[in-house]
């Protein structure tokens, strides 16, 4: 490391001196792989930076390692394998930040809706369909009757018997709003 990264990283804090004023270079290195952001590191001192810090740390755990893979495969530009590396998970941050934006920018546009607003429209809809199909039997049964030469009340009764098997058919559908 330069003599000016070392004072920047003693005066921030990062690498301690002994109490007669010297580095420790072994503690030292422990120090400033412990403290140092790897992605503040360029040229050669990233690619040492990175090797060391790969080793010194502790393990990711696995479920940070599935949540950075499936958010960059999601986006399309994970490969969904390997070691989480900081510069993996500074880009599935940045791509969880694009996702988020979008998706605000598609609210303020009026390009999204409200899952519970649809489903309860979806709902009212049904709801309605329904109980005009149930009021549709009384008010055609007369007429088909007369057309057909047959008892009115009966003509309701079958009309009704199967619109209620047709509508029973159609409440089994499972609408998802995903």
């Amino acid at each position: 490391m330069s003599h000016s990264a070392v004072r920047k990283a003693i005066s921030a804090g990062r690498i301690t001196l002994e109490a007669d004023g010297t580095i420790d270079p072994e503690k030292a290195d422990r120090q400033w792989d412990t403290q140092t952001d790897p992605s503040k590191q360029r040229g050669k001192h990233a690619r040492a930076m990175g090797s060391r810090f790969r080793t010194s740390t502790k393990p990711v755990p696995k479920s940070a390692i599935k949540a950075v893979d499936e958010t960059l495969r999601e986006d399309g530009t994970g490969d969904g394998g390997g070691e989480v590396s900081f510069l993996r998970a500074k880009m599935a941050n940045e791509v969880l930040k694009a996702q988020t934006a979008r998706v605000r920018l598609q609210k303020m546009k009026g390009e999204l809706v409200d899952r519970e607003k649809a489903t309860s429209m979806v709902f009212d809809l049904a709801r309605r369909e329904r109980d005009a199909w149930q009021n549709w039997p009384p008010r055609v049964a007369a007429d088909m009757a007369a057309e057909l030469g047959v008892d009115a009340h009966t003509m309701e009764q079958v009309l009704d018997k199967h619109l209620r098997k047709q509508l029973g058919e159609l409440a089994e559908i499972d609408i998802e709003l995903r």
